[in-house]
């Protein structure tokens, strides 16, 4: 059966009512021919996602209307392997201990895309080996990271990565570690310079086009290709949800992606 993700919109639903009301769901899901996975709960945000075995949506919403009569706002078909990357997992987390509930977390990720600049002229440059090479010490000074700072690998896009962070302040500083992880191979390697841009947006998993983190992933995508190399630039969203912490920051102003209707407020990261 296909596996759907949906979007509950709960005004001041506590954590305890939506673990309840996951529970009810299990208790009935074999009637109606589904199961449900797992989910997530963002209480400031007033949203609670599922994730769904089932036939078709209309079962997930008679389900769901028997067992506590949350219907849910929006269902979309999603690639279990895709929402393992963004958010982590595919089913309900484990207890720490046989007493505790499960930790449920917030489908709020932030996205970031890095791209190598002139990636497709290393070859020329230095010949397939030495560019293979290349490839793989961007590879592992981003992934490093990436695991310092609990970043997820969504995907290799060929000449950068994707990668989802449940943390903002850690995206923006693993964002910035890694430009600094370049600085020092560059300066130990003059001849062998590489250069990283970096995007980073954040959303929750269903938005307007059906896609999953569809306008985040866009965002940071276009924001990762206007940066300039050495530069991470990050949407406004992500800016006023750091705070204060450690890594300043520069306005770029307003710009318009491709694809965008409206300027978005842009900032870099000094790195």
């Amino acid at each position: 059966m296909p596996i759907y993700m949906d979007r509950h919109f709960i005004e001041d639903a506590k954590r305890s009512a939506i673990a309840d009301a996951h529970e009810k769901d299990l208790q009935i899901q074999d009637k109606h021919h589904v199961k449900f996975l797992t989910y997530w709960f963002d209480e400031a945000r007033c949203s609670a996602f599922c994730l769904v075995d089932a036939p078709n949506k209309a079962a997930i919403q008679s389900a769901h209307d028997e067992a506590h009569g949350s219907v849910p706002h929006e269902i979309i078909e999603v690639d279990p392997g895709v929402v393992q990357a963004f958010l982590g997992r595919v089913e309900d987390p484990v207890p720490i201990n046989t007493s505790s509930e499960p930790e449920i977390d917030s489908a709020f990720r932030v996205i970031m895309f890095t791209d190598l600049k002139d990636s497709t002229l290393m070859t020329t440059l230095h010949g397939d080996t030495r560019a293979l090479h290349l490839l793989h010490v961007h590879n592992a000074l981003t992934r490093n990271e990436l695991r310092e700072h609990d970043g997820h690998e969504v995907k290799h896009t060929g000449d950068g990565i994707m990668a989802s962070f449940s943390s903002v302040p850690k995206s923006v500083e693993c964002a910035v570690s890694i430009q600094k992880a370049f600085d020092s191979h560059n300066e130990e390697n003059p001849e062998d310079g590489l250069f990283l841009r970096i995007g980073l947006s954040a959303g929750e998993p269903i938005e307007e086009h059906g896609d999953l983190f569809g306008t985040s992933v866009q965002l940071a995508a276009r924001l990762c290709s206007h940066a300039e190399p050495g530069q991470v630039l990050i949407a406004e969203n992500v800016r006023e949800l750091y705070g204060d912490g450690p890594v300043a920051f520069e306005s770029q102003g307003g710009v318009t992606p491709k694809g965008f209707e409206q300027a978005v407020q842009i900032y870099s990261a000094i790195c």
